[in-house]
């Protein structure tokens, strides 16, 4: 991609009207474009980030026996009403729309209904079980405020996953398996060692659940952490009876602000039983299907990404998500020398399946590097006069700003496995 043939442009202010830091950097570097509160649409590079992200909690779903499926946004009130949820004053978080012959109908903001539903037409015996349907789809929430960019948003990208089980250890057994995913998929995209198994309310459904929270000072959440165990707490269940279910001590914990990155439910037999998801055991006993929920936002993820690893120059991305794999910067010269050197580093490393995008514009040095750090590619190639002179092209790292000359055989060799 060359820079002088992306649409989208940086800019120096963000929406006066935007306050969460994520939102900012990613506007002003052209990755998304704020449509109103809490809805943003993914530019190119964007898009770019948010498909790599997707894919790696995807292959994380896949290895644990994840089967991809994709379902509808729109909802039938019948189906939501056996669950006792279509109502306003039991969920209030509903878009609801009507068709022109005025059946009203809602904006799915999760899936147990209509998966659930699906399921009954496949689950009929405990040989069908265990099943682990997900999807990354497009979710509606009607939130009252939305103030922390793509972190909350009101139209967003999820990963909700659905276990289907035959028994309390069967889905137990599966539940610490998603767990342990979660961990692996947070440590992929650089959040590993600020990201902890945090213990939050069941709500309706059990006595726990489990939340990854991110140690964030944008964190909308306090949660008691304990660095040595390697677990935390969220505030809502902070009581003396948890600790002591857990073995904490409240000394050994600290304080902190988190984001709320993923989560994971047990469901128990809720649904199933409002739904009629019943399945025949090895006696022929006719049983109702254990569930589980697990929640993970691709958007939400991206933003927390940009909250963590910005600095005061710009976005950080890890080398997994960077939209490119580097950002070729050509200086301007009298001669025309570094211009042609540039394009043909720029098309020897296209032509190895490099992913690179190339500033070829006609600017200033101050300003490509300004807009460098911005977007945040995590290796940077300089070719310039001074490096020609000295033999190579100068390589950059975005997050420690170390630099050095190295042979352009080197740079070939950055990205080996492209």
């Amino acid at each position: 991609m060359r820079q002088s043939q992306l649409f989208t442009k940086t800019r120096r202010e963000a929406p006066k009207d935007e306050v969460a830091k994520n939102a900012q950097l990613l506007i002003r570097a052209g990755y998304i474009h704020k449509e109103m509160a809490g809805v943003y649409a993914y530019l190119p590079l964007g898009l770019r980030v948010l498909e790599k992200i997707s894919d790696i909690i995807r292959g994380e779903m896949n290895a644990i026996g994840g089967q991809e499926v994709l379902l509808t946004a729109l909802q039938d009130p019948e189906l939501w009403k056996k669950t006792d949820r279509w109502s306003d004053e039991n969920v209030d978080a509903w878009f609801k729309t009507a068709l022109k012959s005025k059946t009203e109908l809602g904006l799915g903001f999760t899936h147990e209904e209509p998966l659930t539903q699906i399921m009954r037409d496949h689950i009929s015996s405990y040989r069908d079980l265990p099943a682990y349907p997900y999807q990354i789809q497009t979710k509606f929430r009607n939130e009252l405020r939305s103030k922390s960019g793509i972190m909350r948003g009101r139209e967003f990208l999820m990963k909700d996953m659905y276990s289907f089980s035959a028994s309390e250890e069967q889905f137990r057994a599966f539940y610490e398996q998603a767990a342990e995913a979660y961990m692996r998929i947070f440590a992929k995209v650089g959040l590993g060692d600020v990201t902890f198994r945090t213990f939050a309310s069941g709500g309706s459904f059990s006595r726990f659940s489990d939340e990854f929270q991110t140690l964030s000072d944008a964190g909308e959440d306090t949660i008691y952490l304990s660095r040595d165990k390697n677990i935390a707490v969220n505030k809502e269940v902070y009581t003396e009876e948890t600790l002591n279910q857990l073995e904490l001590n409240r000394d050994e914990l600290e304080e902190v602000s988190a984001i709320e990155v993923g989560n994971i439910f047990p469901l128990g037999t809720r649904f199933s039983e409002a739904l009629g998801l019943m399945f025949k055991d090895e006696g022929g006993k006719e049983r109702p299907v254990v569930m589980g929920s697990y929640g993970l936002g691709p958007t939400r993820l991206m933003g927390t990404i940009v909250e963590v690893l910005a600095d005061d120059k710009g976005i950080v991305w890890p080398e997994a998500l960077s939209p490119f794999s580097a950002h070729l910067v050509a200086l301007s010269d009298r001669g025309g020398e570094v211009m042609k050197e540039a394009e043909r580093l720029y098309a020897d490393l296209t032509e190895r399946g490099v992913e690179i995008l190339f500033d070829d514009r006609d600017i200033r040095a101050g300003e490509k590097f300004a807009d460098a750090d911005l977007l945040g590619i995590p290796v940077r190639l300089i070719v310039s006069e001074k490096s020609l002179s000295e033999g190579g092209v100068e390589k950059v790292d975005r997050a420690t700003g170390a630099s050095t000359v190295i042979p352009e055989s080197a740079a070939h060799e950055l990205f080996a496995g492209a």
